[in-house]
């Protein structure tokens, strides 16, 4: 039986939100590209929904797993938060790209490597949102983005306590990026966790709901 704070989507449903998914990576690899002075390739976005207390167990299992990235809430027509993360060795490698290095020098986040990361999360996650707000025709705004290095599951679990009985489902966009004359393949996972309400605005506005 469902939980009443889940929310079942059908395949129209889901082939709108893709359609969203497509739209912001293609932003996310357009200013990849610019700050990286290289051609950005991107893979064709994997799409989900689920209840927020289950996403550390599908978003790859990453769970108990360190993840680097940055948060930031969503002020405006929506309300909500948006999770930008980089899993593993893609949080790792990102810097050694935007600091000009070697792949695979970066063995731990520093201060410098947690800077870079931290801005570059920032631009990736308002070029999404920018996408999605001009897609949706609404005011979507970004708080000041707060940089986060934690197990997913921590992360999921300060966010889930704040909604409470608000939330019903966390979407989540994999993509992964590839760059000319590179060979690395940078993961990222894009968290919309928006409150109800918003969610059915979302469904509303792309005339699925």
């Amino acid at each position: 039986m469902s939980n009443e704070n889940e929310l079942e989507l059908g395949e129209l449903q889901l082939s709108a939100l893709k359609e969203v998914a497509n739209i912001g990576a293609g932003h996310a690899a357009t200013a990849l590209s610019t700050m990286l002075n290289c051609q950005t390739m991107l893979s064709v976005p994997r799409l989900n929904i689920c209840p927020l207390e289950k996403a550390p167990l599908l978003v790859d299992n990453l769970a108990e797993e360190l993840v680097a990235g940055v948060l930031l809430k969503i002020l405006g027509d929506i309300n909500g938060y948006i999770l930008l993360l980089f899993p593993g060795d893609s949080a790792l490698h990102l810097p050694d790209l935007l600091l000009g290095r070697e792949p695979g020098t970066t063995k731990e986040l520093g201060e410098l490597e947690l800077s870079s990361l931290s801005e570059t999360a920032n631009i990736l996650t308002c070029n999404y949102l920018i996408a999605l707000s001009n897609l949706l025709k609404l005011k979507l705004e970004p708080s000041v983005p707060e940089p986060v290095v934690d197990m997913l599951s921590a992360i999921l679990t300060s966010i889930f306590m704040e909604f409470s009985n608000d939330v019903n489902s966390i979407l989540y966009i994999e993509t992964d990026f590839e760059f000319a004359d590179k060979e690395l393949l940078l993961r990222t996972f894009f968290l919309l966790i928006p409150d109800r309400e918003s969610l059915n605005l979302i469904l509303k506005k792309l005339g699925v709901l």
